[in-house]
């Protein structure tokens, strides 16, 4: 009796270090490798390089009037009209809509002026408005966007509901298309290459091009 339970014992013991080896091996064929009851390597997530910006010319003529204009909404089947730029979603000062920000009203800027110089620029409601809208944007995706990803409820909750349902809808298109155009690698967001994005080529004067 007491040399069975021995045996027991050894076997018993014998048995758990061999399923933790085999466990070990399995793991590492995962591709794991090392201790695969160790923490992960760090994920690297490294810097964008080309530091590209989106146009201010086109975002203050195409895509800021979206944000003020009246939009029906849909939430949970119930059709109403508001505005991104309304209180109670992302109005700068009274919005409970997040990090996007808008401010009611940006008085738009002549950039054919030259007293409009970047510093300039950047100290005015319609460049908030800017900053904050580029922030929602990942360069190179539009469905990753989630200046798109949210009023499409594309995979992300929106708590303004659904917004644009069309993918056709030129709204979607005039953001899809500012997205991904950002101006040329070492430009700035005031770079005259974005006169390319109208036509005519002025963005004055010249339609918003959506293709």
């Amino acid at each position: 009796m007491t040399l069975r339970d021995r045996t027991g014992r050894r076997v018993a013991a014998r048995s758990t270090r061999m399923w933790w080896g085999a466990a070990a091996l399995a793991l590492a064929g995962c591709g794991g490798g090392g201790n695969p009851l160790s923490n992960p390597p760090l994920v690297s997530n490294p810097a964008g390089l080309t530091g590209q910006k989106l146009s201010f010319a086109y975002f203050q003529r195409c895509i800021n009037p979206i944000f003020e204009a009246v939009l029906p909404i849909n939430i949970g089947g119930v059709i109403s009209n508001n505005t991104c730029a309304g209180s109670g979603c992302h109005a700068d000062a009274t919005g409970t809509g997040g990090a996007f920000r808008v401010v009611p009203g940006a008085a738009m800027l002549d950039l054919s002026d030259p007293s409009n110089t970047p510093d300039v620029i950047r100290a005015s409601d319609m460049y908030r408005n800017y900053y904050s809208a580029q922030g929602e944007v990942v360069f190179g995706s539009t469905t990753l966007s989630r200046l798109l990803a949210k009023p499409m409820l594309l995979n992300v909750l929106h708590g303004g509901g659904l917004i644009f349902d069309d993918p056709q809808d030129n709204n979607v298109r005039l953001i899809q298309y500012w997205i991904t155009h950002p101006m040329p690698a070492g430009n700035d967001e005031f770079s005259s290459a974005a006169d390319n994005l109208f036509t005519p080529a002025d963005p004055n004067t010249g339609a918003c091009n959506t293709q």
